[in-house]
């Protein structure tokens, strides 16, 4: 599997307002990437990252734009599904 480097996530009005739908804050999407734990294949070109914010596990879709930019697409708490695949790779 490729390895994502987030260097930048992309925001725009209309993202920023979206993630908040969901209870999610601009700046803990941008942490949740700065410690990004794991990644899959989306759809339509995007991945989905996974990544913990203090207590938190986020899942953040992106679509990319450049060499290390990123557009967020929408962020989310991380499903149970997701969160095991979290904790498997913590405890390695």
């Amino acid at each position: 599997m490729t390895r994502i480097v987030i260097k930048k996530l992309r925001w725009q009005e209309w993202n920023a307002e979206h993630v908040q739908k969901h209870h999610v804050s601009v700046a803990e999407a941008e942490d949740a990437a700065k410690h990004l734990i794991a990644h899959k294949r989306g759809y339509k070109g995007r991945y989905i990252v996974i990544g913990r914010t203090g207590e938190r596990i986020l899942s953040i879709i992106v679509h990319r734009e450049e060499t290390g930019q990123y557009v967020v697409i929408t962020a989310r708490d991380a499903d149970k599904k997701e969160r095991r695949r979290v904790y498997e790779k913590e405890k390695y």
